[in-house]
């Protein structure tokens, strides 16, 4: 090697086995890296079940065996398909050899009912009521008087609210599409229901329920609790993030081209609320120094399964996924005691088995030695950031055991998201910004009106009056 000394040449091929050991660190951490993430779905990570595709997992429930036997248990008094209204139509049945007899008409008048059996049904019909404004030329003075319509009374043909509000009612909490929507109702009413009249009857009840949105956003800011999530829509073929903000009482809905803080504060939810917010820990929540936060532990059992499925090695995760079941256990014993609080006891130790099971954590994911000058902070993997996540937000994920108010999960807004999912699928993406926020109004007002004891096509009735304030009171 020319002038290259033994020395040197060891000195270099030093230098190249601890470049190689580098590469080969950075290629199993990114090994492991892409084999977590072809590990991952919706039953042990964060993603949405709408990305597993075929691939979908069978279901897992992270509950433990109650026992119990499936079905109705002993005591529960069941329920059946009844009706308490008097039939509209009596068809009577004789007897197969009665019906050539020649006694059949005495027999018919003799003879008594052994069964009843009840056919409930729903008549389709159309109902045209014409509204006629009378001229009358008076006797005293000859001068012609008009008879004036109702106010709502706009056009000399038009729909009626029963109408409106179904159609209203299958295009967004039913999330039929317009088109077919259009084609259900013209088939079954027999009327030319086009599908422009269709959205404008959905424009129109948006506009009705907008001050009472705005008032259900209010209702919010000043609530103690709050859950909180955003979704994903598609929108003139471009990303929009849908944001919740709801409780047991309220659902209020928005739309921004943003996931984070900006679409955050565009809802107008969390910059002016100061009570309890749970979330799923995304960074943006932590911005609002006020709230008091509360994390979804449904999230962190989903993502303590995924450390377990992919380091089945490591006993950290299943030792901490015990302590969160047995946490809620614990709470849900006290609640049907009667209780609104666990002792003292009871919290420390959960405490001091928090942190054990963090320290066993961290014993078992050291953070990886930089071997040589490398910029920039070194790598810690899914596994390692959980638990420094774990750790640095104990107060929020302990929070529910602390205060029987806070849940263990987030599962409202989660539920209250559900139809922009069921709303894509069905009827693809909006074709408008202002179509996204119409829909939006009117399924917090329904969303809304159904905790309130409403049903949703009542709701949209009432908004289609011009009384949607109604379902509130």
């Amino acid at each position: 090697m020319g002038g290259v000394t033994k020395d040197e040449q060891i000195e270099m091929l030093q230098r190249t086995i601890i470049e190689l050991r580098q590469i080969i660190v950075e290629q199993q951490r990114i090994i492991q890296d892409l084999m977590e993430r072809l590990g991952m779905n919706s039953s042990n990570s964060s993603k949405p079940p709408s990305s597993d595709g075929l691939k979908k997992p069978s279901p897992k429930s992270l509950r433990s065996p109650s026992g119990k036997k499936p079905g109705g248990q002993t005591g529960h008094p069941g329920t059946h398909l009844f009706t308490d209204r008097e039939p509209d139509e009596i068809v009577r049945h004789m007897p197969s050899a009665c019906l050539d007899c020649p006694s059949h008409d005495v027999c018919m008048g003799l003879a008594r009912v052994g069964e009843t059996r009840q056919v409930i049904d729903a008549v389709v019909t159309v109902r045209v009521t014409a509204h006629e404004s009378l001229v009358v030329e008076c006797p005293l003075n000859g001068a012609r008087q008009r008879g004036a319509f109702p106010e709502e009374l706009k056009a000399s043909v038009q729909y009626g609210e029963n109408l409106q509000a179904l159609a209203v009612a299958m295009n967004t909490v039913g999330a039929v599409s317009v088109n077919r929507t259009h084609e259900i109702l013209s088939g079954v009413f027999g009327i030319p229901l086009s599908t422009g009249t269709i959205s404008a009857m959905v424009g129109s009840c948006a506009d009705q329920v907008t001050e009472v949105v705005e008032r259900i956003r209010q209702k919010l800011t000043v609530s103690g609790l709050i859950h909180h999530d955003e979704t994903g829509t598609r929108v003139d073929g471009k990303t929009f993030w849908v944001h919740n903000a709801s409780n047991v009482a309220y659902t209020h809905l928005s739309i921004s081209t943003k996931r984070g803080q900006e679409g955050m504060d565009a809802g107008g939810v969390l910059p002016e609320f100061e009570g309890i917010a749970v979330h799923d820990c995304w960074a943006p929540y932590w911005k609002y120094p006020r709230v008091t936060h509360a994390l979804c532990c449904a999230h962190l059992l989903r993502e303590l399964v995924g450390v377990e499925e992919n380091h089945p090695e490591q006993g950290w995760a299943t030792d901490f996924k015990r302590l969160l079941l047995e946490m809620k256990e614990a709470k849900e014993q006290e609640i049907e005691l009667g209780n609104d609080h666990l002792s003292d006891e009871q919290l420390q130790a959960f405490d001091q088995r928090y942190d054990e099971i963090l320290g066993l954590g961290y014993t078992e994911n050291p953070l990886s030695e930089v071997t040589g000058k490398r910029l920039g902070r070194r790598k810690k993997g899914k596994t390692l950031a959980l638990l420094e996540r774990l750790d640095t937000h104990k107060a929020s994920v302990c929070l529910f055991v602390h205060n029987f108010a806070v849940p263990f999960d987030n599962n409202q807004a989660e539920r209250d998201l559900r139809m922009i999912k069921t709303k894509s699928k069905v009827s693809g993406c909006f074709r408008s910004t202002d179509g996204a926020r119409d829909y939006l109004k009117i399924m917090s007002y329904v969303g809304s009106a159904k905790k309130q004891g409403v049903c949703a096509y009542e709701a949209i009735r009432q908004a289609v009056l011009g009384t949607p304030e109604t379902c509130f009171c």
